[in-house]
């Protein structure tokens, strides 16, 4: 699955990083805790959080991340979506609740990593 194939399936607007819409979405991990992404997501996961500053697209590019959701009608900071399109992670936006978010992703395939 491409990452523009998750925009109609969880609601989204782009907010930044368009060129990586075609971005490969291997799994997916949620938390919004940046230490616990940092540790646990992999290289080609989709994130969800409800964190929307700048610090999420270091750490989406540290990890490698094929795109971050923000959920739950975050507003996402404009340092953010500056970053994003400087590294081309595509910063989506939803007004649905991270839970609902999630939900959707699985139904749609999109599985988590196990033993990470």
């Amino acid at each position: 699955m491409k990452v523009r194939d998750v925009l109609d399936m969880v609601e989204c607007t782009v907010e930044a990083g368009t060129s990586g819409l075609d971005n490969e979405v291997k799994c997916g991990y949620a938390s919004d805790l940046l230490s616990d992404v940092m540790a646990h997501a992999r290289d080609g996961d989709i994130w969800v959080t409800v964190q929307a500053h700048e610090n999420i697209i270091a750490v989406a590019t540290l990890v490698g991340l094929a795109a971050i959701v923000v959920a739950g009608g975050v507003e996402c900071q404009p340092e953010a979506a500056r970053r994003a399109d400087e590294e081309g992670i595509p910063l989506l936006r939803t007004r649905l609740p991270a839970f609902e978010v999630v939900g959707r992703l699985y139904a749609a395939g999109v599985r988590g990593r196990t033993g990470s």
